[in-house]
């Protein structure tokens, strides 16, 4: 898979973006308060990773549905997220993905119209991320949270990465939607790894 198609969803050059301020951005240590408990029940103690994050880290509190689909899939499945992610507001679920194949931005997009609570994980720094502007309602009403495990030298996202990312977020979430799920991929080597832990494997 090519990084065109694992690319974060907020680019360097997006339209109408600024930098986001340094002293906005809130390390997370195993040891904080504010720490995901659910991370250190995957992750063993001297793994677990250290967190940066940008907006209302009480998301993290939420009970998290994290949302994964492959860049292919079929139209039947399309028009069942779309429906899905439009009833999702009365499920007391908060969304969590990295929203970068084609059905996850698009997801994204809903959610970010239509006032739903997010969390946002990223597959490089957060540092040098230009926030574009259709960002900046929900973080302003706290209902998004960007979250990144990688620091400022990871500054684009790759294959590796994404699939560091998005182990993260499984392990964050209550809850796993898997849209679609290509075979061969590493989102399908991701499935079997929570269906382990899920097992106590």
């Amino acid at each position: 898979m090519s990084e065109k198609e694992y690319g974060d969803t907020a680019p360097n050059k997006a339209v109408g973006a600024r930098t986001m301020s340094q002293p906005e951005l809130q390390p997370l240590h195993p040891h904080d308060p504010a720490y995901p408990a659910r991370l250190k029940a995957i992750y063993p103690a001297e793994d677990a990773p250290l967190l940066t994050a940008f907006g209302d880290v009480g998301l993290l509190q939420r009970p998290l549905l994290a949302c994964f689909c492959s860049v292919k899939c079929p139209g039947s499945l399309i028009l069942q997220a779309y429906d899905r992610a439009q009833q999702l507001a009365s499920s007391g679920l908060t969304p969590i993905g990295g929203f970068q194949s084609p059905v996850e931005r698009d997801l994204l997009n809903i959610w970010l119209r239509g006032g739903q609570p997010l969390v946002f994980g990223l597959a490089r720094g957060l540092e040098e991320m230009r926030l574009p502007a259709a960002y900046r309602p929900a973080l302003k009403e706290g209902r998004l949270l960007l979250i990144s495990a990688f620091d400022a030298r990871q500054k684009r996202p790759t294959v590796e990465t994404t699939h560091q990312r998005n182990r993260l977020l499984a392990a964050l979430a209550e809850d796993i939607w898997w849209i679609h799920v290509e075979p061969g991929g590493k989102l399908e080597s991701l499935r079997r790894e929570v269906e382990s832990w899920r097992k106590g494997g």
